[in-house]
């Protein structure tokens, strides 16, 4: 019986907790479609979200193509595939690895910069100001970041894409003696749009996961420095299971027959 109970609480626990990001998800998406916005705020989280990610996301992107280029040649040289080399590293990286890896990269970073942000907030009874203050503090930390996320980590992608593709023509050209003009003959021949589709709405969704993790971590954090660093680890961790766990139905969604 006391194995069966210790099931239920922790069944209980987790409807419980997620109930309440439901209910707090609910809430954002509602104060994002109102007036006022805080243009102000959502464009310094937009420089924050994309442009000090850019590095990160850049450098990721470009060795995961480079990798991916010579990994796919040791494999296809079995078979005499070698000419598949460039249509599989831009399939792959525009279908998945780049926007996981950025969303990933992402979450790292941003998502518990957040955390951090909103939890220090919250237990120096800083939010509780701006209540105090006739501000709304869902309108005034939460939207702001849900808009950047869901605008800027497309871009980042973008990018991602661009650069994954490049760094496997590089090693395709220049470390296993590919014909230049043929690679990107290859490349072009088989990409499609809703390849590139595919990546950028997964980017979307990704980029409002880590902002709404961050943001509902944060914002919940209790117990002093010790309960911010809880939040900070857990606003990681969600976030990187939900990019997953969103990943394969997105992916279900438009790639199943």
């Amino acid at each position: 019986m006391d194995f069966l109970a210790a099931i239920g609480r922790a069944l209980l626990i987790f409807l419980e907790s997620t109930g309440r990001i439901v209910l707090f998800t609910l809430r954002a998406i509602s104060h994002c479609l109102r007036p006022p916005l805080y243009l102000g705020l959502i464009g310094r989280q937009m420089v924050d979200i994309g442009y000090y990610s850019l590095p990160v996301v850049g450098l990721t992107a470009l060795f995961t193509g480079m990798v991916l280029a010579l990994q796919s040649y040791t494999g296809f040289a079995r078979f005499q595939a070698e000419g598949a080399v460039a249509t599989v590293v831009v399939l792959s990286i525009t279908r998945e690895l780049g926007p996981v890896l950025a969303g990933l990269m992402v979450a790292g970073r941003i998502g518990a910069s957040m955390a951090a942000e909103i939890g220090t907030m919250r237990v120096t009874e800083q939010i509780d100001a701006l209540s105090t203050l006739s501000t709304n503090p869902l309108k005034y930390l939460v939207v702001p970041r849900l808009i950047a996320g869901l605008t800027m980590l497309p871009l980042l992608v973008v990018v991602a894409d661009i650069v994954g593709v490049f760094g496997g023509f590089l090693v395709s050209v220049y470390q296993l003696n590919f014909n230049p003009a043929l690679y990107l003959a290859k490349t072009w021949e088989f990409l499609k749009v809703i390849d590139v589709v595919s990546g950028l709405v997964k980017a979307s969704v990704f980029g409002f996961f880590v902002a709404l993790m961050g943001c509902y971590h944060g914002y919940h954090s209790r117990g002093g420095a010790e309960g911010v660093g809880t939040a900070t680890t857990n606003a990681v961790v969600s976030a990187s299971i939900l990019i997953l766990l969103s990943n394969y139905l997105i992916t279900g969604l438009f790639f199943s027959k």
